[in-house]
């Protein structure tokens, strides 16, 4: 099961703004998407056993999350290159956005130490967070089992 890490955001909280680069060359700003549901996954590593499995879930219920209106937005601190890769070995729909500078993990708190088979490091826990229409936080899983996770997203759009 996984951790539940301890975040200061709260649901109903406006969701933190940030412009970031993206897969593919490109730069997005939240603000682009006042007026939809967004969903912001935080995930450790590109083409990891975990992530892959969380990303391909997302990849397959896309077509769902489109018809609610929502866009899905992967993020993680690996460089544009490395989410170009991610997204061509695994033909995702959708962006991943690349905090290289760790400014989005920061601003939403799920930044911190971890620990794997004893050793202790700092990295991205993997939180999700559902942003309104209002661009207000709607819904977190702190928690998260990367393969049934989109499924609960899905259910509580």
């Amino acid at each position: 099961m996984a951790k539940e890490v301890e975040l200061s955001l709260k649901e109903g909280d406006k969701a933190p703004e940030f412009t970031v680069s993206t897969n593919g060359g490109g730069r997005i700003s939240l603000a682009d998407y006042k007026g939809k549901n967004v969903i912001l996954y935080f995930y450790p590593k590109d083409d990891t056993p975990g992530c892959t499995k969380e990303a391909c879930a997302f990849r397959d219920s896309y077509a769902d999350f489109k018809k609610k209106d929502a866009v899905v937005f992967g993020v993680s601190t690996d460089p544009v290159k490395s989410h170009d890769k991610f997204v061509e070995k695994f033909k995702l729909p959708f962006t991943l956005l690349a905090d290289e500078d760790k400014k989005i993990v920061e601003a939403y708190g799920v930044w911190g130490q971890k620990s794997f088979m004893g050793r202790k490091y700092m990295g991205t826990h993997r939180v999700t967070f559902l942003i309104g229409p209002d661009g207000k936080i709607k819904k977190i899983w702190p928690a998260v089992k990367p393969e049934e996770h989109a499924e609960e997203v899905l259910a509580t759009l």
